[in-house]
């Protein structure tokens, strides 16, 4: 976690020292540099901010040269200053006596740098006479102003004769500057990530003198208990459970009922209370111990290419086999492919093999299936389910589908983090699992007049890194007519390029070949007037609170009222405005989403995903959701692996198979 808080902040800081020292006019981005390694300091132990200093000031100087490099010393002496006195919760007092105190001692360093660097001083010295003389006569073409031309002609002979001088004020000053403007930007972001822990929550219990002792199995959990910070709320309660060799066990609940908490303690992450007992260490990520596949895979992918992910981690002399590994998960050839490149389902799969290649006792998948086509949901689950025989791997799987839970030797299911007794037709009343919706249910809904064309792609086609080695094409010859107040479901295998056509739908992307466009017009000269909803949630979520994120999707018309509102009508309680956005569960985050699209009343509603990853009860309160707009007139289009239920919003169905709609696989009305 300090490793990648000073790779990511660094790189920041970096960034507006380069910027402030190449781009004229810029210097003004320099008064941030200060800002991301006082977060450093503020949320880490002071060996990160040592190293992020390090670092950034090697990096500063291979970019920008020694003027940078020493800028990034100075905004690291500031955001140290100012992160410390954040973190210990000192006051507006503090940070004054600290600017009185650091300030001038500060400035002085820099005229002691001078002093040594005898060339940079030169250099620094003319050019700051040079700037001054320049101002200074173009100040005598107005007799007005002559007398302030010739006073800055003397500043700029003192300025040679008594440099260190000059130098000390203009440091002592700026750093003053520096340390307030951090002080007053570090207070925000800090108050913005409150409840965003800054400890790595999948912490190994493995260091590098214990790999012998790397025993994750048999396992038993007596009375365990979990919360993420002393004094918040408890995640898990008095959990008893077993896990043995070779099992395939599954644990299911409810959003928000503890099952990925769980799953973090088995891999390896100590108990608030209670206990965890098993032969030796869990060894997260070490050959022959635990791995974990996580319900956004994306997050889990180090290497550019495919074969390089899979290996990522592994000591140079291990022995695996990349092709048989692919093979195996259904990626087979894909070796030389950019990870970038690859679909959610995908990059699943990808996550399960480098799982794979290290060969582990234990492997625990965290809805691995949630963005995957029902074909490879299928394939996943014959892979995962055949593990234990096979290979003699244990498997973990979390999953909110009960149809995935049956293929299990047994079940844990999770309420309110206890573990209670599963019933095996365990499915909410109202809600039917895993059925493609067929044909003659589909529900054509009758047109009291002709239908009006709204959204026309006509044959569309796209390529990502078109004309490029690594080009590959996502689309070809689409044509498809959505109608004012039409429904739409697209399906399609992982990799068939419903993402792309979903970006181009929103103006996002402009198509390579052919046209896109909303009532005539092209629709990447509209954006915002086809709403788009990401795969991904809290992808979309930018602000603090559910209210400010709602007001700025929806524009400057949106007041609080309005808030109200559209959180009402998606079945939240207004009072949610002032909830943060960080502590909604993951079907709250979808629904805040909706209702910021829903108040940019938006002609056309595009929704990737949108019943990913989201137990049953929350995939039916979104799906009645969605037929009460469509029922409002609202056009829809959706992109789904999920079928269930979703007659009662979507009148056609279009199927996309290597990025070609397959008119043979249209429904109720075809694809155009």
């Amino acid at each position: 976690m300090e490793i990648a808080s000073i790779a990511i902040f660094g790189g920041l800081t970096v960034a507006a020292v380069v910027v402030a020292a190449v781009i004229p006019l810029a210097q003004a981005a320099g008064l941030l540099a200060p800002v991301p390694l006082a977060l450093v300091a503020a949320r880490t132990r002071p060996r990160a901010l040592i190293a992020a200093t390090v670092a950034t000031t090697l990096v500063a100087f291979a970019m920008a040269g020694t003027g940078a490099m020493a800028t990034v010393v100075g905004s690291a002496l500031v955001g140290g200053i100012v992160g410390d006195l954040k973190r210990r919760g000192r006051g507006l007092g503090s940070i004054l006596l600290a600017t009185l105190i650091a300030s001038p001692l500060i400035g002085g360093l820099s005229v002691i740098a001078l002093l040594i660097l005898v060339p940079l001083r030169n250099l620094a010295i003319e050019a700051m006479t040079n700037s001054i003389n320049g101002v200074a006569k173009w100040l005598h073409r107005w007799d007005p102003l002559s007398w302030l031309g010739d006073w800055l002609e003397t500043v700029s002979q003192s300025l040679a004769s008594h440099w260190w001088v000059w130098i000390w004020v203009s440091g002592t000053v700026g750093t003053a500057v520096s340390l307030l403007v951090a002080w007053w930007i570090l207070g925000a972001v800090i108050r913005r990530l409150a409840d965003v822990p800054s400890e790595d929550t999948l912490a190994s219990d493995l260091t590098s003198d214990d790999e012998h002792d790397i025993a994750p199995l048999p396992l038993r959990a007596t009375d365990v208990g979990f919360a993420y910070r002393a004094g918040a709320r408890q995640v898990l309660h008095d959990v008893d459970l077993t896990i043995e060799k070779g099992e395939f066990v599954a644990i299911v609940g409810a959003n928000g009922s503890g099952k990925s908490t769980l799953a973090k303690v088995l891999a390896g992450r100590a108990p608030t209370t209670g206990s965890i007992t098993r032969p030796g260490l869990a060894g997260l990520g070490q050959r022959g111990g635990t791995a974990m596949v996580l319900q956004r895979p994306e997050t889990q992918m180090l290497g550019s290419r495919v074969a390089d992910d899979l290996v990522w981690g592994l000591p140079a002399d291990a022995d695996v086999d990349v092709e048989a590994l692919l093979a195996e998960v259904g990626l087979a050839g894909l070796g030389q492919r950019e990870t970038s490149d690859l679909s959610g389902g995908q990059q699943q799969r990808l996550a399960i093999a480098a799982a794979l290649a290290r060969d582990p006792a234990l492997l625990i998948a965290d809805e691995v299936t949630s963005m995957v086509d029902p074909l490879g949901r299928e394939q996943l689950l014959e892979l995962l389910a055949g593990l234990p025989a096979r290979r003699g791997i244990t498997v973990v799987l979390i999953t909110h589908r009960g149809t995935e839970a049956a293929r299990a030797d047994r079940v844990i299911h999770l309420v309110d983090g206890r573990v209670v007794p599963h019933a095996p037709d365990w499915v909410p009343t109202g809600v039917t699992e895993d059925e493609p919706v067929a044909a003659s249910t589909l529900h054509v809904r009758p047109h009291h007049a002709p239908p009006e064309p709204l959204l026309v792609l006509d044959h569309v086609g796209h390529a990502h890194l078109a004309g490029s080695p690594w080009e590959v094409v996502a689309l070809q010859d689409v044509s498809l007519t959505v109608h004012r107040s039409d429904g739409v479901l697209i399906v399609g295998g992982n990799g068939s390029g419903k993402t792309t056509l979903a970006w181009i739908m929103a103006g996002l992307i402009a198509p390579g070949s052919g046209t896109a466009t909303l009532d005539g017009a092209p629709v990447t000269g509209q954006v915002g007037k086809v709403g788009l909803g990401f795969q991904h949630a809290r992808l979309q979520l930018q602000k603090a609170t559910v209210g400010d994120e709602i007001m700025a999707a929806g524009g400057d018309k949106v007041g609080t009222a309005e808030v109200a509102r559209v959180l009402e009508l998606v079945g939240l309680p207004r009072e949610m405005a002032t909830t943060g956005v960080d502590a909604l569960s993951g079907g709250q985050m979808r629904r805040v989403v909706l209702a910021g699209l829903i108040a940019r009343t938006p002609q056309v509603l595009v929704l990737d995903e949108p019943l990913a990853g989201l137990d049953p009860y929350a995939r039916q309160e979104i799906v009645d959701l969605l037929a009460r707009l469509r029922r409002d007139g609202q056009t829809i289009v959706i992109i789904s692996h999920d079928f269930e239920a979703l007659d009662s919003v979507c009148d056609r169905r279009v199927e996309l198979v290597d990025g070609r709609l397959d008119a043979g696989a249209a429904l109720a009305g075809g694809a155009r």
